[in-house]
Parts: structure tokens; C-alpha cells; sequence
């Protein structure tokens, strides 16, 4: 092993897929072992069982991961928003303060620019790399991808391993770590602690993967969906405006979801290979004893339940919660948080506590860091969690053809759309409940431990009239605690520690 190069800080690295639900995991109870090495990882670390997306759009939930703040605070609610991000100080800003040097391998599709970065080798989900590193296979591999339109592969990828984006961002991801030391970053020696943002465009969509990957999940193996697009028609008329969209592009495109299934469970285990690869590597160079590693995505996918693709309509559990497992010095070891909800938006006052800086005015999420080291903290301040969807205005109705960024004829299509993104949905869950309430005035209520799909609502039942009105008050406690505070002006609001708002209550 390498000699130790520790700092006085922590080295910090964000692990964070595209597009992966939680539940496809073999410790979450999924039946197929998907990524055993970061399900391993629970036992060096700290587990969130109940971690949820701000948002489930790109665009909207990196933002807030790296603002720590909701969608509707830095007015990034949809991908093309970006340039409107809105915030005092983000994360980028806190670390490089206390001398951080803040690298990117793979994917951005954040408010974050390439000159916030010492190091940056920038990936999308069809092209990226740098320049120098590309080979003529990988730039036909691309030409390959764009040709996919995002559809999903029935065929094993005619490419070699080395070309995905996996495997290439872990490559510089290496290069970076260890250009700290040959003057890549920072100059020859470079004794920075770094933050690393190693981003993998996948398991989003287009749906490929290679041998030994493809034949890894046969579709025989792979286990019956929560359910099929006979769901669609009690969901409501942007779920059945959905699901006729692609129809109407892609005929009979379900009767494929087995192996669409069975590539994205296949891409998972050849990321979940590239992520031990990296981890390796770390502790190779003496580097991991002193590194935070966070892995989380930014939102789910569908993969096939409801007869749906991708995601883009409301808020279910498949596309809302999201894998989150904490790993490093000074975090208790083999915990898993089965009751507690945390977001994306809580990463970043948790990493400002951690290297010891002051949450910035404006931060809206919660510091994670007792929950980690095994301090004491108000259990009430964990008891619910918020997220929305929708960029404003009204909803569009089933039978609306507005003007999209695509056209109606023709393959082509992207499920963020007008239709699926116009007017507001908020939700909240709290124990086993999800309450969600939209613009319309129109509301539902799940019990989503005893109906994971979603399909019976119990909004109206008689028999729910005091949990509905309690999940209500509480959807108006977030609904009033995320608004904005900034910008701050001649007064100043009074601080709440660690941003617990339930500690002042019980004072």
C-alpha cells in the first residue's frame, strides 16, 4: 500500500448515478444482486433507507444537491433552468474557502460551470470524455449511442467494455487523484484535500449494456413489476397521455420491458464494478482512510412499472426515493436508517458540518452529521420529508397538444415535456403514508408500505379523514419552512442550528 498522504481535512467524494431507484438492490429485498460491492458498503458505513429527491428531474435535483436548497427556492424547475439557479454561497463556494480543490468526472447537467473546476473530464449520456483521452472506437461507440435515440437495446452492446462511460469516468477519475501528485491538479504536490464529483450518466436511458453484462440477468430472472400500464387508466389523464405518447412512437414497446429491465439491472452491477474499481484505487494510494464517500442518484426510473419509461409523471416511490450510503472517517459503521427521511438537499449543510464551515443563509436542508457519527439528534426533525414537480402555471389536460421541444410525428420524444410538467404537485411522506396535493386542488393519499404502486387512493375514504388531515398540516409546515429566505437584506433572520427546525419547537 502507498504511503498515507492525509490532510487535515477530509477528502470528499459524491458518488452519484443517473436515474437509479432504490429498491433494485439485493438489501433493499430485490431478488437479483445488482451492485453487491455498494451494498457492501453499508457495512463500512451509514445507510439511508428512507432518502428522497427534491425533485425527480436532472437538472432541478443536482442543483439543490449542490445549493442545498428545494427546486422552488433556486427556481431550477426544469433541465433548461439552469442559468437561473438562485443562491447565496453553494457548496462548491464553502469548500474551496477551506482550501478544496473541486474536480468533475462524468456527468454535470448542473447550474455549475467548467471553470468551477480544477479538473473536469464531462460526460452526457451519449457523448463525453476528454478530447485527448478518445479513442476512434469510443468516438464510434458515440455515434453508436446517438443512434439509440434513447431506446432500449434488445441486443448486447457491439462494443467492448472499455468504451462505456463507466468505465471511461473512472479512468479519469484515477488520472485526477493521481495527477495530485504529477501536477495535474493544482501543480506538482498538490496537498489540497480534494472533492471529487464522480457522476455516472447511467443507468439512464438509452438502455445498453455489454457482455458479460447483458446475459448477467436473463429475462426469465428478472421479477414481475409492481405493475403494468392496465395501471395507467385510474393514475389520471398525464399518465394516460404518457404512456399514448410513446405508444404512439414506439408501438408495442412494452412487451419488451423484461429486457429493459434486465439491461438497466445489468448496467447497475457494471457500475457497481467500476465504483470497487475506483475504491481500490483510493485505498491503494493510502487516500481512503481519510475520504467521506457519499453515493446517492438523483432520481429513479420507472423501469417498466405502470407501462412507463424513464420518469417525468408526478411523484411515485420509483422515481422519488433514492439509494444514499455515507462512508469515512469519523462515521459509524454498518447503520441502517430505516425510519428517519433525508434528501439530497441535506448533503450539503452535512458536508459544511463535517469540515467544520457555517451553513450559508438560504440553505434549506437539514446537517446529517449526528446521524452519521451517532450523536444524539430530535427524531421529530426526521419524521417526514418534502418534494415536488412542475414548473408552474396549470396542468395541460389529456386531450392538450401543446407546443413541445419535440415533435409529435415520429420516434423522438422526451418524457419532461409541457404536459407532464406544467402546474405545481407537492408531496410529503411521513411514516408509511405519501400524501400529494397539486394545484388543482386535487388530492391523494397512499399507504405506500401496503400499496407500493400507488393504486388504491384513500384521499376521500371516510376512514382516513385524521391521518389526511395531519399529513395536510404537515405538507403546510414544509410548504411554509422551504420558502425563500434570500435574500437577506438590513435584518437578518435568527439561525436555527443545523437547520433543526423541530429542536426550536421543543424547546
Amino acid at each position: 500500500m502507498a504511503e498515507s498522504t492525509k490532510s487535515a481535512q477530509p477528502n470528499i467524494v459524491l458518488i452519484m448515478t443517473d436515474q437509479q431507484r432504490a429498491d433494485f438492490f439485493k438489501r433493499e429485498g430485490f431478488p437479483l444482486d445488482t451492485m453487491p460491492f455498494v451494498d457492501s458498503l453499508s457495512d463500512r458505513g451509514v445507510r439511508f433507507d428512507r432518502a428522497y429527491t427534491p425533485m425527480p428531474t436532472c437538472g432541478p435535483a443536482r442543483t439543490s444537491t449542490f445549493t442545498g436548497r428545494f427546486p422552488k427556492a433556486t427556481h431550477v424547475r426544469e433541465n433548461w433552468a439552469l442559468d437561473q439557479a438562485t443562491f447565496g454561497k453553494d457548496l462548491v463556494e464553502v469548500l474551496r474557502e477551506v482550501g478544496y480543490s473541486i474536480n468533475l468526472a462524468g456527468k454535470n447537467h448542473s447550474y455549475l460551470k467548467p471553470m468551477d473546476f480544477d479538473f473536469i473530464a464531462p460526460y452526457m449520456h451519449t457523448r463525453g470524455g476528454r478530447s485527448e483521452n478518445k479513442t476512434d472506437e469510443h468516438k464510434a461507440f458515440e455515434e453508436w449511442l446517438e443512434g439509440l435515440r434513447h431506446r432500449v437495446n434488445l441486443e448486447p452492446t457491439p462494443f467492448p467494455l472499455e468504451c462505456q462511460f463507466p468505465v471511461r469516468i473512472v479512468d479519469d477519475a484515477i488520472e485526477c487523484i493521481d495527477g495530485r501528485n504529477d501536477g495535474v491538479v493544482g501543480g506538482a504536490g498538490d496537498a489540497r484535500p480534494f472533492f471529487l464529483w464522480l457522476s455516472f450518466p447511467e443507468p439512464h436511458n438509452p438502455y445498453q449494456v455489454p457482455e458479460p453484462y447483458y446475459s448477467l440477468f436473463p429475462e426469465h430472472e428478472i421479477p414481475e413489476r409492481a405493475a403494468g400500464p392496465e395501471a395507467i387508466e385510474s393514475k389520471g389523464p398525464k399518465w394516460r397521455w404518457m404512456r399514448n405518447l410513446i405508444e404512439s412512437k414506439l408501438p408495442g414497446y412494452d412487451e419488451h420491458w423484461r429486457r429493459y429491465r434486465a439491461n438497466y439491472c445489468g448496467m447497475l452491477r457494471l457500475i457497481d464494478d467500476q465504483i470497487r474499481r475506483f475504491v481500490s484505487h483510493l485505498e491503494s494510494q493510502g487516500l481512503l482512510e481519510n475520504t467521506i464517500l457519499i453515493f446517492v442518484s438523483d432520481h429513479g426510473d420507472y423501469a417498466a412499472d405502470y407501462g412507463l419509461q424513464r420518469k417525468g409523471v408526478e411523484l411515485p416511490e420509483c422515481l422519488v426515493r433514492v439509494p444514499f450510503v455515507v462512508v469515512g472517517p469519523g462515521i459509524q459503521r454498518g447503520v441502517r436508517v430505516v425510519d428517519d427521511f433525508v434528501s439530497l438537499v441535506d448533503i450539503m449543510p452535512t458536508l459544511c458540518e463535517a469540515i467544520g464551515a457555517e451553513i450559508p443563509y438560504g440553505v434549506q436542508g437539514r446537517s446529517l452529521w449526528p446521524l452519521l457519527t451517532g450523536t444524539d439528534y430530535p427524531k421529530e426533525e426526521f419524521a417526514s420529508i418534502y418534494a415536488e414537480l412542475g414548473f408552474g402555471g396549470w396542468p395541460y389536460g389529456e386531450d392538450d397538444r401543446p407546443e413541445l421541444h419535440f415533435p409529435y410525428e415520429g420516434p423522438v420524444f422526451d418524457e419532461l415535456n409541457s404536459v407532464t410538467q406544467s402546474g405545481n404537485l407537492k408531496m410529503v411522506r411521513k411514516g408509511p403514508w405519501k400524501l400529494l396535493y397539486e394545484v388543482t386542488g386535487r388530492g391523494r393519499l397512499y399507504n405506500v408500505e401496503e400499496d407500493p404502486a400507488e393504486l388504491n387512493d384513500l384521499y376521500d375514504d371516510a376512514g382516513h379523514t385524521q391521518i389526511r388531515h395531519e399529513l395536510m398540516e404537515e405538507l403546510l409546515r414544509w410548504t411554509i419552512r422551504t420558502e425563500d429566505d434570500l435574500p437577506t437584506a438590513r435584518y437578518i433572520p435568527k439561525r436555527v442550528p443545523r437547520n433543526w427546525h423541530a429542536a426550536m419547537v421543543e424547546e
